[in-house]
């Protein structure tokens, strides 16, 4: 199986990352899960085509400006809305989700999405799942 790589030299990529976005969200699948809300921690590690494909590594410096690069706030302002946009069951459930709206954009060739429910079991940090999805 091919080992997951978020930034590589050969296939002109850069890694970009959001870490530890704790949410309130309503998701769950039991009755006390639905009357209230809960923390969970969000993990999202995408690998990006760079703008400049046909770079050496010698390549001069890119140019500083943000609509030749994925916007971090983007995703973020996307993933607060999936969490506001009422009750999910299932914390792989809302992993999909955001894996789905991340590869929205073209540029991003693959995502790592890691969900975490931060209060769970008094003796665990946190339970959760982690999916990784591709864009064709």
């Amino acid at each position: 199986m091919e080992q997951f790589r978020l930034a590589d030299a050969t296939r002109a990529t850069r890694h970009m990352f959001i870490r530890d976005l704790v949410l309130a969200a309503s998701i769950g699948i039991y009755p006390h899960e639905h009357a209230t809300t809960q923390r969970v921690r969000i993990n999202i590690d995408l690998a990006v085509a760079d703008d400049s494909q046909a770079r050496t590594s010698r390549a001069p410096v890119a140019r500083d400006d943000l609509a030749r690069v994925v916007d971090y706030e983007t995703i973020v302002v996307k993933t607060r809305a999936l969490i506001a946009a009422g009750h999910i069951q299932l914390v792989e459930t809302l992993a999909e989700r955001l894996a789905d709206a991340c590869l929205e954009d073209p540029r991003i060739l693959t995502v790592r999405v890691r969900v975490e429910k931060l209060d769970v079991f008094a003796d665990a940090a946190s339970v959760g799942v982690e999916v990784e999805r591709r864009n064709c």
